[in-house]
């Protein structure tokens, strides 16, 4: 069973298409496709019943966490799919992630099971804690690029960011609601320590700066304006 732990830094921006297309002309000589160039993922984010979790995120206090269940495809029961606890502590993101089949996944909260691996018994610890049930569905498609020197450096482009409240499961076909009303894209810089100097200038000579972007906690404000504004 692979699992994973790590820390990095972790930076968001939101760029045009145009802005993204300079960038990466820019830049290409530093970059090169990562080995899952072209993908679009699927996640179920967990929650307690009083959104909790995503409530206490968007106060922005020093440490936040979430639950969240991904795949880079609508996966059967018999796919791998990445089981992830997130958190972050003062700007540095920390990460507890294992692979493990999707149907084994609903073993393990149903209690059928019970996880050996110690990270799943941490993960699973969490999710028992705090009662968590599937909240919401967030999908978007994904352009990934890595370092060429520095392996540890990752660029990604997310668009068509989408979601929905109902039928949380991994199926095909279900109507979802779109973020963004224009080619927006969450441009999400990943690396260990500083980044490097050439990426550090070109961004500054496109005038691209870092933003603050939940994509869970963007889209549950937006239902809560939305929602505000039927009344």
């Amino acid at each position: 069973m692979y699992n994973d732990i790590f820390q990095r830094i972790e930076e968001k921006y939101l760029i045009t298409e145009e802005k993204k297309t300079k960038l990466l002309n820019k830049i290409s000589s530093h970059i090169e496709c990562d080995d899952y160039f072209k993908s679009s993922i699927h996640n179920i984010y967990f929650d307690t019943d009083n959104n909790d979790l995503i409530i206490n995120s968007l106060e922005k206090p020093i440490f936040k966490d979430k639950f969240r269940i991904r795949s880079y495809k609508i996966p059967k029961e018999d796919d791998e799919v990445f089981l992830e606890m997130k958190t972050k502590y003062k700007g540095v993101v920390g990460k507890r992630r294992i692979k493990l089949k999707l149907k084994d996944f609903y073993k393990y909260i149903n209690k059928e099971i019970k996880p050996k691996e110690q990270i799943l018994k941490e993960i699973m610890y969490y999710y028992n804690y705090y009662d968590l049930k599937p909240a919401i569905y967030i999908a978007y498609d994904r352009e990934s690029y890595k370092g060429k020197e520095n392996k540890n450096l990752r660029i990604t482009f997310d668009s068509n960011l989408r979601s929905r409240r109902e039928k949380l499961k991994f199926v095909e076909n279900v109507s979802m609601n779109n973020y963004f009303d224009k080619n927006i894209y969450i441009m999400e810089i990943k690396t260990v320590g500083s980044l490097p100097l050439w990426l550090v200038k070109t961004l500054s000579e496109l005038e691209i700066m870092p933003t603050s972007f939940s994509k869970y906690g963007k889209i549950y404000e937006k239902e809560m304006k939305e929602m505000i504004s039927y009344v």
